[in-house]
C-alpha cells in the first residue's frame, strides 16, 4: 500500500465532499484513514501456509470443528466492513493443526478487500491444500454494513455461505450445522 497516495486520495475525497481538510476535526483524518486501511488490509499478499504448516500426528480422525471465529473484512464493492463468525470443520487424515492456526488462517483471508463467497472458499481451499485432510467444510455468517447502513437498510440481516472440499460426508455436514447452531437459541 502506498500510504502517501492513500492520504492524498482521502484529502481529495474530503474536498470533493465539500469539507475543509484544514479544520480541526479533519486535519489528521487522511493519516488516520491510511493507518486504518493498512490494518484492515494487512492480509493482502500473505499466505496462510505459514500457519498451517506445523501439524501434529493424531490417531483420531472423526471431526475437528472450530466455531465462532470472529472476523471483520472489507467489502470490495463498497469499501465497507462486513463481519461475523466462521466455523471450520475438517476430517483429519492422520494430522491436525493447532486450533489457533485456524483463526490465523481466517485473518489472512479476511484482512484484504474481499467478498464473503470468496473468503469462505479461500479458507476451505487453503486448509485442503496445506493440511490434506479427508475433507473440509467452512461456514461463514456475516452482517454487511452495505446492507445495514445504506441501500436497503436492513440491520441484523445476515448472509450465510459455506464451502466444502474433499470427501466430506453428508452426515458430517449435518453434524457441523448442528454443532454450529448449538447454544444459539
Amino acid at each position: 500500500m502506498d500510504r502517501e497516495k492513500v492520504i492524498k486520495a482521502v484529502e481529495d475525497l474530503l474536498l470533493a465532499l465539500g469539507e475543509d481538510v484544514a479544520r480541526e476535526g479533519l486535519k489528521d483524518t487522511p493519516r488516520r484513514v491510511a493507518d486504518a486501511y493498512a490494518e484492515l488490509l494487512a492480509g493482502e499478499g500473505k499466505s496462510a501456509e505459514e500457519h498451517l504448516s506445523k501439524t501434529f500426528e493424531s490417531a483420531g480422525g472423526e471431526l475437528v470443528v472450530e466455531k465462532d471465529i470472529s472476523f471483520s473484512s472489507t467489502c470490495e464493492h463498497h469499501l465497507m466492513p462486513f463481519f461475523g463468525k466462521i466455523a471450520i470443520a475438517y476430517v483429519p487424515d492422520g494430522r491436525v493443526v493447532g486450533i489457533s492456526k485456524l483463526a490465523r488462517t481466517v485473518e489472512v483471508f479476511a484482512k484484504r478487500l474481499q467478498i464473503q463467497e470468496r473468503l469462505t472458499q479461500q479458507i476451505a481451499d487453503e486448509i485442503m491444500r496445506c493440511l490434506k485432510p479427508k475433507g473440509v467444510m467452512v461456514v461463514c455468517e456475516a452482517e454487511h454494513t452495505c446492507m445495514t447502513c445504506r441501500g436497503v437498510k436492513k440491520p441484523g440481516s445476515k448472509t450465510v455461505t459455506y464451502s466444502v472440499a474433499g470427501n466430506f460426508p453428508k452426515e458430517k455436514k449435518d453434524e457441523v450445522f448442528r454443532l454450529i447452531n448449538e447454544n444459539r437459541r
